[in-house]
């Protein structure tokens, strides 16, 4: 057993944490952080905790929103192209698209930041586009944390977790308790997988004899196409609840259609889709060719082309499509809400 030489002072910085490269990340930072600010921010970047005074006056019964998600196996394809400027994108509409889907206007965000050495110019890469994502959201970025754990992950990878707060008036929570029969399914367009599928896609796009993320794809590389940040609906669909009674929201994600709907049906109500009625990108027919995947796993794996969900009353079906389009959203009517008498909550896709 040897004994270290006391000659030699270690230092935190020796031992792989550089308290410097994180002071540098926050100058870097700065500016993108302080641009998402809202008036209700009541602290400085750099605290121990974020300040965050709400304008109560505004409600009458407010309810606060909360939720968490990460980006998931799309980092790895981040790592591999070097393209690091849009995964905070998506980290915040993970977590933003779950708050809007309950009525909730997003207010402030906080990220983690983990990796095994910290380059500062890539954090901030990766944090300025996070405050990008929070521009699109309206809330603001008023914290983070960013740790330094050598030896915990691979050199050159990092992993990411988002937070996020809103509020709604309590009798605006959307909840799906009003959904009846014969109410219009509406679908959004997504901008590809968004954050989910990924260690599938890895294994098709990667692996099996692969086209691999350098592949000319649609004018682009698939891996450009493969990273396109998730869509952030926020800004509409909270525009859209104040314009007509929106009656429940579906942020398609984790376990596609047949796992999200149900969670906002009552019982006993189904959903018909007709999946001829929007158009499937591209994207999704070629990862699905490339490993013979069903129908069925396509469409509990990937969004496969719709990246929400809205369900209104049917006479006010054409109203929501046109203000969802008028507000820079492809939208389009793909199903209807339907009787069923087992007690249950369905999804029925035709020709699945």
């Amino acid at each position: 057993m040897t004994t270290p030489d006391t000659k030699t002072p270690l230092t935190y910085r020796a031992a792989g944490v550089d308290i410097d490269a994180g002071n540098r990340v926050v100058s870097l930072i700065r500016a993108a952080v302080n641009s998402t600010h809202r008036p209700e921010v009541a602290s400085e970047l750099g605290g121990f905790g974020a300040l965050f005074h709400p304008d109560w006056s505004k409600y009458v019964d407010p309810v606060l929103v909360s939720a968490t998600d990460g980006v998931g196996t799309k980092l790895k394809l981040a790592f591999l192209t070097g393209r690091l400027d849009t995964v905070g994108i998506d980290l915040v509409a993970m977590s933003v698209n779950d708050l809007v889907v309950q009525g909730a206007e997003p207010l402030f965000f906080l990220d983690y930041f983990a990796t095994g050495r910290l380059r500062p110019e890539e954090a901030a890469t990766v944090i300025q586009g996070i405050a990008a994502g929070c521009r699109q959201a309206g809330c603001a970025l008023i914290g983070g944390e960013t740790a330094e754990m050598p030896g915990f992950y691979p050199d050159g990878e990092f992993d990411l977790a988002g937070f996020a707060v809103g509020i709604v008036e309590k009798t605006a929570i959307i909840d799906g308790r009003t959904i009846v029969p014969g109410d219009a399914v509406i679908g959004l367009a997504s901008s590809g997988p968004h954050s989910n599928g990924y260690s599938l896609i890895r294994r098709l796009v990667l692996e099996e004899g692969g086209p691999g993320l350098d592949s000319p794809f649609e004018g682009r590389t698939l891996g450009e196409v493969l990273l396109a940040p998730t869509r952030i609906y926020v800004r509409p669909l909270l525009a859209l609840s104040k314009q007509l009674p929106v009656k429940g929201l579906v942020h398609i994600t984790g376990g596609g259609f047949w796992e999200n709907i149900p969670r906002v049906l009552p019982v006993g109500v189904g959903v018909e889709l007709d999946k001829t009625a929007w158009p499937r990108p591209a994207v999704f027919s070629l990862l699905q060719s490339l490993g013979h995947v069903t129908e069925e796993e396509m469409l509990r794996t990937f969004n496969c082309g719709l990246g929400m969900i809205v369900i209104v009353a049917a006479d006010h079906a054409e109203a929501a499509v046109g203000a969802l389009r008028a507000a820079g959203e492809q939208a389009w009517q793909v199903g209807e809400v339907v009787v069923h008498p087992g007690g249950e909550r369905v999804v029925r896709i035709a020709g699945v």
